[in-house]
């Protein structure tokens, strides 16, 4: 009755604990949210002034490309930051989501390839099914903290079907900034075996260790880098759905604009605010917000350290990090702990990590963790999970022990069953 793309697509661990958590907090529990990358930062107030001052009497129709006043300011916030991006380069989407879409859209013919390396943002699954591709994924590994393979090993999941490698920086999920040698590498590789490299950017303020180098200061990639951006996290403005996609290919720009052009416009008062917040938004806004990450990183991974059989690299930027817990299955650990458990009326929701890989085995005892949160409630939720951790061990352990001694002639003492 329904299409295979549509049935194709798995549950998100996101959406199936959502009516656990809201059942959870109906019964009077909070809920430290670490599972999604919601910030608690406070949105600009230029953005609702520009909003709330908006005095035309016919809520039009916009261009497809973006108001003109918000193709400026972005033209104007990359100059500041060193990138040759006009405003002929850009075309502002729904999101960085639609962004990504239109870019694997345009890139790619039915059963094309992008190359991804994982753990990565698991949308990128939804959008490649949408487009009927293919998404090939190369593994980073926790213990090289997440760094990119050697030049052969990148070149060994090339096919005459590969169109483009897919990369977000700084990463979700991992946290990791990518290196010069990174950067040049990957861009080396896409003009020897001509591809593009479609860059998700939208974190790109968030470093707190390194520096941050965008894929399109890399001279002679001009026609090869398509950059990913939006104002959601930059701004704490999830809720306005304005994003960027942008590239000095005029070709593959025009064929991007069809595309625009059929959904006609990104809405017109989300466009207006953005265009305010971008424009008018001080230094001291993102400094400080900057700041308030770095803090909450370090405290959320000095924390997890202590704990007993947790493993974690620390960040580099963004806000999220890739955490090994000392559990067979994070999913089922997870469901449990936001499900059956709390510490004095308080619980977390975590989330699996096991979707932002495609290889079946991985992250299977590993979370995505986002500190998105204030550092105080941080610190709760991350005592909350480490006091969860052993209630979970003891349960399974109890479980363990009534269910062998069920059986004929076993008995077992406590030493037989610890953990």
């Amino acid at each position: 009755m329904f299409s295979n793309k549509v049935t194709s697509i798995g549950q998100s661990p996101i959406r199936e604990f959502a009516p656990i958590q809201e059942k959870r907090i109906e019964e009077g529990t909070k809920v430290y949210q670490l599972n999604i990358g919601q910030p608690d930062i406070v949105t600009p107030k230029e953005f609702f002034s520009a909003v709330n001052n908006f005095d035309e009497s016919i809520l039009a129709y916009t261009n497809s490309k973006g108001i003109p006043e918000l193709l400026e300011t972005f033209e104007d916030y990359y100059k500041e930051i060193g990138t040759d991006l006009t405003k002929e380069d850009m075309i502002v989407t729904n999101g960085g989501s639609e962004a990504i879409s239109f870019a694997f859209l345009t890139l790619c013919n039915e059963g094309d390839e992008i190359i991804v390396f994982e753990p990565y943002y698991t949308n990128y699954n939804i959008f490649a099914t949408q487009a009927g591709i293919n998404m090939v994924s190369i593994t980073t590994k926790p213990e090289e903290n997440f760094r990119l393979p050697k030049k052969e090993d990148i070149e060994a999941k090339i096919t005459d079907k590969t169109r483009a490698f897919c990369i977000t920086n700084p990463s979700n999920p991992t946290g990791r900034v990518y290196t010069r040698d990174e950067i040049d590498l990957l861009c080396e590789i896409a003009k020897e075996h001509d591809l593009f490299i479609v860059v998700d950017e939208v974190y790109r303020e968030f470093v707190y260790d390194g520096e941050f180098i965008s894929f399109s200061s890399v001279k002679g990639m001009e026609d090869r880098v398509i950059i990913i951006d939006s104002i959601s996290k930059r701004f704490s403005a999830c809720g306005a759905r304005i994003g960027l996609i942008a590239s000095k290919n005029e070709e593959f720009m025009a064929h991007v604009l069809k595309l625009a052009q059929a959904r006609l416009c990104a809405p017109y008062l989300d466009q207006v605010g953005a265009a305010a917040v971008l424009k008018n938004t001080s230094k001291d806004y993102i400094n400080s917000v900057i700041k308030e990450y770095k803090n909450r990183r370090d405290t959320i991974y000095n924390r997890l350290k202590k704990i007993k059989g947790v493993q974690v690299k620390k960040p580099a930027g963004a806000f999220y990090m890739i955490v090994k817990l000392p559990v067979e299955n994070a999913h089922e650990f997870s469901k449990w702990l936001l499900e059956k458990y709390d510490h004095k009326g308080e619980t977390v929701m975590l989330c699996p990590a096991s979707e932002f890989y495609a290889t079946k085995e991985l992250g299977i005892d590993e979370v995505r963790l986002a500190y998105v949160l204030k550092e105080e409630d941080l610190i709760k939720a991350v005592n909350i999970l480490d006091k969860g951790l052993f209630a979970y061990q003891k349960a399974l352990a109890e479980e363990k022990s009534v269910s062998i001694n069920k059986k004929p002639g076993v008995v077992l003492n406590k030493e037989q069953y610890a953990i």
